[in-house]
């Protein structure tokens, strides 16, 4: 199995003057659901490099087993310091794509034609494309084969509008995931806010929130080991 995993380079919070990037969780835990059953991961990012971690997400009340076990794996930490240019990246050497979450998508993934294509790619080829959080964001541009919206008439999930407003943020996003998805013509659903939610729709797995992002990974796991290709 080889898993590409797409990072924000985004690291300003609109006008607020704050930084944001990545969410530590939503890149960790899936990152050793993925590791721990083996695949070959490859971190990608529009700009490569370091991707810029949102700073909310690495203080102490956001930490997490993942969190803590990334804290001292060495190795991961220099693959996430050295991501691939994701305009190098080839998607037909990948089984699948996962996306974290974190507020910086939705400044430069949502908008990257680099990631449209990578996803378009995928999808075409019935490869799992998966999201958590505000990376169902990066959907926003992409078509399916048929020129419509990739997320028209598909169950879909993501950040929750109430969770933005809990948050704060909602008047400083470009785009809030519910109205954007909904706007689409994409079926949303969403749990109680920071629960769980994952939901799967052919080869598209979104998950609504961090608490959702192990959950979508395992269910990307289970999908590839059931697929003779992977």
């Amino acid at each position: 199995m080889k898993i590409l995993m797409v990072l924000t380079s985004h690291d300003q919070l609109g006008d607020t003057g704050k930084k944001t990037g990545f969410w530590l969780e939503e890149f960790a835990a899936p990152y050793y659901v993925f590791i721990d059953a083996g695949a070959d991961v490859t971190l990608a990012s529009p700009k490569g490099g370091q991707p810029p971690l949102d700073p909310k997400s690495d203080e102490p009340d956001a930490q997490t087993a993942a969190t803590r076990r990334f804290a001292s794996d060495t190795e991961g930490q220099m693959a996430l310091a050295d991501t691939v240019p994701l305009g190098e990246i080839d998607p037909y050497q990948f089984d699948a794509v996962f996306y974290p979450g974190g507020h910086g998508p939705l400044w430069d993934l949502a908008e990257d034609n680099d990631s449209k294509i990578l996803i378009e790619a995928f999808y075409a080829a019935n490869k799992p494309v998966t999201a958590v959080c505000h990376a169902p964001g990066v959907l926003k541009n992409v078509k399916a084969p048929d020129g419509q919206p990739v997320v028209k008439g598909k169950k879909v999930t993501g950040f929750s509008n109430s969770e933005e407003d809990a948050v704060g943020l909602s008047a400083v996003v470009p785009f809030l995931v519910e109205d954007m998805l909904k706007g689409q013509g994409g079926q949303y659903s969403k749990a109680a806010d920071w629960q769980s939610h994952v939901v799967e729709d052919g080869h598209l797995i979104t998950g609504q929130n961090p608490a959702s992002s192990e959950g979508v990974a395992e269910a990307l796991i289970k999908r590839l080991k059931a697929e003779p290709s992977a």
